[in-house]
């Protein structure tokens, strides 16, 4: 499987949490040539089988994105939104956003706000949408409100490395894809699921890790690098070095027996990998963890710089060893 295309694709269909969709549904065909079962549940999320005999094993990316949702139009075309999704507000200033209709439109700020503002004090509060709509009934005619916009942009390939919005989290689904696509038997009970509404809190892989009852859950997502001088927080994560293995995040202490896993799967399939320690942010994994009684879990990620921007960068190299990795854990016995 081309992961690239199929990312490509992916990302042409991109919705926030809770308008997932279209994402589903073509995520749903690309997976039925490499499963036994494929089905769409009734939150949205897809849910991928391979029967096997042994232990359940629940892998999990993310296919909602961060997007805005529109709130308000004002008397002069200009649309109001709130968030789906994390957003630090100054950078959306000067973003091209599409809505669900095929629209474009730009995000500014109003000039009072920059004026008397630091840029880190500005809020969506101070930020608005331009739609080139001449009043408020002009711009009725285009939108209403609830509708949600994603940014505009198509994938750039730069060397080896990948730019565009919605690495987070399209670029570990189409990875998924391609473990799927790769696994040809095992011994365990494989679920690949792609999950919804995890930007708005882990909602979907709560939901799916219930219905599944998973004795193993590792997902995959990406994670933050500190290979670049605008990053605050120190890591040793660094693009084109090989996935990484969680070790923790803010919402997760990884299980040993599942890092050890993931670890002998990547030794025993010569793939490199980094050792990840986050700070700050989640996954899935942490709603799979706290399912019914518990759940021995982890997480894949790969490095990506400029998370929730307009401009998300990975290595196609780690993307694909990333994949690589995933499909080694599911055939190895658990």
């Amino acid at each position: 499987m081309d992961i690239l295309k199929t990312f490509t694709h992916l990302q042409s269909m991109a919705r926030p949490s809770g308008f997932e969709s279209p994402c589903a549904q073509a995520i749903a065909e690309l997976a039925g040539p490499y499963c036994d079962e494929v089905k769409i549940d009734t939150l949205g999320n897809v849910i991928c089988r391979k029967k096997g005999p042994g232990k359940r094993l629940m892998m999990a990316a993310h296919m909602d994105v961060i997007g805005l949702i529109i709130t308000h139009i004002d008397k002069k075309g200009f649309l109001r939104f709130g968030a789906l999704g994390g957003f630090v507000p100054y950078r959306l200033i000067g973003a091209r956003m599409k809505l669900e209709n095929g629209m474009g439109g730009s995000v500014w700020c109003d000039e009072k706000a920059m004026e008397e503002k630091k840029l880190e004090d500005i809020t969506l509060g101070d930020l608005y949408l331009d739609i080139g709509a001449e009043s408020e009934e002009s711009a009725g005619k285009m939108v209403q409100v609830g509708d949600v916009a994603v940014y505009e942009g198509e994938p750039q390939q730069v060397g080896r490395m990948l730019l565009a919005p919605y690495c987070d989290d399209l670029i570990a689904c189409a990875a998924l894809l391609s473990a799927m696509s790769q696994v040809e038997k095992s011994e365990n009970d494989l679920y690949f699921v792609f999950t919804v509404q995890e930007e708005v809190g882990l909602r979907g892989a709560a939901t799916a890790a219930y219905a599944i009852d998973p004795d193993f859950g590792v997902c995959m997502d990406v994670t933050r690098t500190g290979d670049n001088p605008s990053e605050k927080a120190k890591m040793v994560v660094k693009l084109g070095v090989g996935p990484t293995i969680k070790i923790k995040d803010a919402s997760l202490l990884c299980n040993p027996q599942v890092i050890a896993h993931l670890r002998e799967a990547a030794k025993e399939g010569d793939v490199p990998y980094q050792d990840e320690v986050l700070t700050a942010g989640g996954t899935d994994s942490a709603a799979i963890q706290k399912t019914r009684g518990g759940v021995l879990s982890g997480c894949i990620s790969i490095p990506c710089r400029y998370i929730h921007s307009q401009n998300e960068m990975v290595s196609l190299k780690d993307v694909e060893q990333s994949a690589r990795l995933m499909a080694l854990c599911a055939q190895r016995t658990l």
